[in-house]
């Protein structure tokens, strides 16, 4: 007998994942050699007070990591007084991340190609699209 996707075990109806952040398409796209990522922590801001941890990160194609952005506007932590978007606490509202174009840990220059940036939000992927590095 088919099953209905209309009601979970207990004839509850499902319940909508709800999302807690978003992400944003990157500016200017394609690049060369900088380029910001907007993107956003629980916009209807159902809980003011309460502290996400969020991450974003870079990766070729080929699935590996190749750097993590760091928050435009932050303070002194993290080097050159910058701080890493990596498992950072953050509340509600609306953000920009900074990528100057390099290598993780490296002074190295990103190749052309396409990459893509993921965001993590308590451990959830809220959002993954690509972008475009020209030289």
């Amino acid at each position: 007998m088919p099953r209905s996707t209309e009601a979970q075990a207990g004839g509850q109806p499902p319940q909508p994942v709800r999302r807690t952040g978003s992400l944003g398409q990157n500016y200017p796209n394609p690049f060369n050699p900088e380029t910001t990522i907007p993107f956003a922590i629980d916009s209807a801001c159902a809980e003011p007070a309460r502290q996400y941890r969020v991450s974003i990160r870079i990766y070729n194609l080929l699935a590996q990591v190749v750097a993590v952005p760091v928050l435009s506007g932050s303070g002194t932590a993290g080097a050159g007084g910058q701080t890493p978007v990596e498992n950072l606490t953050l509340s509600c509202g609306s953000y920009r991340a900074y990528w100057d174009g390099k290598y993780i840990n490296s002074s190295r220059e990103a190749a052309s190609g396409v990459y893509l940036y993921r965001l993590d939000v308590d451990g959830r992927v809220e959002g993954v699209k690509k972008f475009l590095v020209t030289k």
